[in-house]
């Protein structure tokens, strides 16, 4: 392979302005690097007979590597059509929308936007198919921004014809990838491309590894009010047309399983997602409910919207007053009498399969295990001698509140007022507190009643780490802590001694043992 330096330019206005404030844009890291697929599969499909008849080729490989080391490095390779000498004085200037906008390449600005997020510095080589040219143009944003640079040098070399490429290199990482960043990254552009992923067309790699897409197993059961009738998929295919060109169609379905991450639609365009990918499934209000819903933790879908804008970088429909009329009809849709869908998500409970509640149990006892292992031994050492039984307060010390109710019963003959109270103030050093008070109401009687007082502490370590937002998360350990609370009340009243101390211990070992990873 020859390599020179033509007389061939260039020409990148309005590069020196529009260039430089690329870097800020709201991305994020997966739809950065799916700009560099799209044009990819975009070459692809525009090409795709003459890659059959010529090549025998009918699948696009796209790999994208990354090298943390120093500075950062990213590469993005590709077996598509390259980038045609015609091409080539459009692709590289900014906002130069091509004459075809039909695909997924339409405003002229994704590869160069997504480069200039992520790195200070690419480079494009790239050869075109039934072409002998390779060429390769760099742009180093900060020499062409000082400089003024309105025009780039092609570095050209000859190769095979046969040879079909491109390959774009970004040093000086502007966005770091790194832990768990590189696993979300791998997820969404997973879902994103989950169409041609799942027909083959693509074959889609991150370092090395090969992303597919896995299908959430959908709900097979007999709808909630009739337990005893045949078991049902829950699963449709929508339609429905808004006119003036907005039209969607797709599928809903429940999960067999809820997810509070996993569930909500994927919205698509050109069978490319746009909204929903991962863990961030659209799920509006108006159809799904409050976050403690089950229809949020159930309910899942793809639509592919036709007619609708969609942001520069591709993240979000423009809808403007449409959203409402498609949220109407798609509620509509989806609770139809024929298969209500929001309905059985609502009514319907499941018992887990014993294989997922021992996978779970194994999972937990690993983790449980070796947290006590390597904590819980000097916690236990400062326990033993402190055996002490203290007196119960009659009341808890002043601290923020983030919910409270107060429960009247009936118990050893006696009328006891338990007030519940969730405590989001930092201050609040426990897991759980009691007060105990007894009280005489002298009016109209004089009645002796007992208050106890159960306090959870929603910014305690263990509850940060375990307790969540949800009700679902929140709810269980709440009732923990009401058993706890009452069974030492009950037990004080039945005259066992120094049962304060099982609380106190158990506040400590949760606070400094495990409420650790």
């Amino acid at each position: 392979m020859i390599s020179t330096v033509t007389n061939e330019r260039v020409n990148i206005r309005p590069g020196v302005t529009v260039l430089a404030v690329l870097r800020h844009l709201n991305y994020r890291p997966w739809f950065a690097l799916a700009e560099f697929v799209d044009n990819s599969l975009q070459s692809f499909l525009a090409h795709k007979d003459d890659l059959r008849s010529e090549c025998g080729q009918s699948r696009l490989s796209v790999s994208i590597t990354l090298d943390p080391s120093d500075d950062g490095r990213l590469t993005i390779r590709d077996n598509a059509a390259g980038i045609f000498a015609s091409e080539y004085p459009r692709a590289f200037r900014p906002a130069e929308v091509p004459p075809d906008t039909s695909g997924l390449n339409e405003f002229g600005m994704g590869m160069k936007s997504a480069a200039c997020w992520l790195a200070k510095r690419w480079t494009v080589r790239t050869s075109a198919l039934g072409d002998d040219v390779e060429r390769t143009i760099a742009f180093d944003i900060s020499k062409i921004v000082n400089g003024q640079i309105e025009e780039l040098d092609v570095h050209t070399a000859l190769v095979d014809p046969r040879h079909h490429y491109t390959e774009i290199v970004l040093t000086g990482l502007h966005q770091r990838l790194y832990g768990r960043t590189i696993g979300k990254v791998k997820e969404h552009l997973t879902g994103i491309y989950r169409v041609f992923l799942r027909d083959g067309s693509l074959e889609l790699r991150f370092d090395g590894e090969t992303l597919n897409f896995t299908e959430p197993e959908v709900l097979c059961a007999p709808f909630y009010k009739t337990p005893s009738a045949p078991a049902v998929t829950w699963r449709k295919d929508l339609a429905f047309d808004f006119g003036l060109g907005l039209r969607a169609h797709g599928f809903a379905a429940l999960r067999r399983i809820g997810s509070t991450t996993g569930a909500g639609f994927a919205l698509f365009r050109k069978n490319r997602l746009i909204e929903g990918s991962a863990d961030e499934g659209y799920r509006p209000e108006p159809v799904f409910g409050k976050s403690n819903s089950y229809a949020y933790q159930r309910l899942f879908g793809e639509l592919h919207l036709d007619g609708f804008e969609v942001s520069h970088t591709k993240d979000g429909f423009k809808w403007q007053e449409n959203e409402e009329v498609f949220l109407s009809l798609l509620r509509d849709m989806l609770d139809d009498q024929a298969l209500p869908l929001l309905s059985q998500a609502e009514g319907f409970r499941s018992r887990p399969k014993p294989s997922d509640l021992q996978a779970g149990a194994e999972t937990a006892t690993k983790h449980t295990a070796a947290t006590i292992e390597r904590e819980a031994p000097p916690v236990l050492e400062g326990l033993v001698d402190s055996t002490l039984e203290q007196d119960l307060p009659s009341e808890f010390p002043g601290a923020h509140v983030a919910s409270k109710r107060n429960i009247s019963i009936r118990f050893a003959d006696m009328d006891w007022e338990i007030v519940l109270e969730l405590s989001d103030d930092p201050a609040v050093g426990d897991w759980l507190d009691i007060s105990d008070d007894v009280l005489t109401d002298t009016l109209p009687l004089d009645i002796t009643r007992r208050r106890v007082g159960v306090r959870l502490g929603l910014a305690h370590p263990f509850m940060e780490r375990f307790g969540g937002t949800t009700t679902d998360s929140i709810e269980p350990l709440l009732r923990v802590a009401c058993a706890l609370a009452l069974a030492e009340s009950a037990a004080r009243e039945a005259g066992v001694k120094k049962v304060g101390v099982v609380r106190r211990n158990v506040n400590e070992l949760l606070r400094h043992a495990l409420s650790k990873p």
